[in-house]
């Protein structure tokens, strides 16, 4: 039996199914599976990014970015980490052949069935291919799932399947955070630059200060931290720009203040203009590190 038995692609904000595979499995437990994930796709803005949904039969991986989400029914055996795999190729077989507007236009179900042929062909390959061949694929989202977990829904609870039991509004469910962020901008590669700059600056003068002090004398240690430290946390700085991290204002606020404490510091060895620059470019790129968010869901993608 294989491992990915059903696939089908599903507009985030109204449920919209827009293709899927065609199934050749007709027990009551799969049947029961499909209606389950169509309760599930109708819900689908409210768990964004990777979610898994686990029954007694089959399991649902689902995967979303921007008003395009992938949805998968697999058996209980087929690793996560293949699953998320497989969707996030579907995903990209997808947008590449579909943009956003005729995503955001479609009225109608299964507006482009024709891409059934490309959900099947992907499909038959993770279906068929074998896991050492796509080892550094699987790596990859392995490392993506233990950074951050998919969202675990339970099919087996009733208001997992209709949002209501006993009357009562089930209560939401931790979101999974999206790992695509906005695109870079020039402005953004520009902090980097100088942050790299002042990054190198601090670390050759406080390098050059350290071997100084070991062989003149060992007052100097606070200049040194206040060179490295600030190094560090530029350092840091470019890390929370380029890769996603929970927490990022926290972080980012108590980076600059390292920068600015350093820097103060070292007024003594640093002239007005030079304290200046570096301040300067750590608050732009504290800036650019809060302005580039992850990708949003469009409420009205096109229309």
């Amino acid at each position: 039996m294989s491992m990915i038995l059903f696939a089908c692609v599903v507009r985030v904000r109204d449920g919209l199914p827009l293709s899927a595979s065609t199934d050749f499995y007709h027990t009551q437990e799969f049947l029961e599976c499909r209606r389950r994930l169509k309760t599930l796709a109708s819900r689908l803005a409210q768990h964004p990014g990777r979610a898994s949904a686990q029954g007694c039969d089959f399991s649902i991986h689902f995967s979303s970015s921007g008003d395009v989400a992938c949805m998968a029914i697999c058996s209980l055996w087929c690793p996560a980490a293949m699953a998320f795999c497989f969707l996030e190729t579907l995903w990209w077989e997808f947008t590449a052949s579909y943009d956003v507007t005729c995503v955001g236009l479609a009225s109608r179900p299964y507006a482009f069935l024709e891409f059934d042929s490309i959900i099947q062909k992907v499909k038959w390959h993770f279906n068929h291919i074998s896991s050492t061949q796509m080892e550094s694929s699987l790596e990859k989202i392995q490392q993506e799932l233990e950074l951050q977990p998919p969202t675990a829904l339970t099919l087996e609870d009733s208001d997992v399947a209709n949002g209501v039991m006993n009357g009562h509004t089930q209560m939401p469910l931790e979101p999974a955070p999206n790992f695509r962020m906005e695109p870079v901008t020039a402005l953004g590669v520009l902090s980097l630059i100088l942050n790299i700059m002042c990054a190198a600056l601090n670390l050759i003068r406080g390098i050059h200060l350290a071997e100084h002090s070991l062989q003149v004398a060992h007052e100097e240690i606070g200049n040194i931290l206040a060179f490295l430290i600030p190094f560090v946390a530029c350092i840091f700085q470019c890390y929370l720009y380029l890769f996603y991290s929970p927490a990022r204002t926290a972080k980012v606020v108590l980076l600059l203040l390292f920068i600015c404490l350093g820097n103060v510091y070292l007024h003594g060895l640093r002239n007005l203009w030079q304290i200046l620059f570096h301040l300067s470019v750590a608050s732009l790129s504290s800036h650019q590190i809060l302005t580039r968010q992850l990708q949003e869901k469009p409420s009205d993608c096109g229309v």
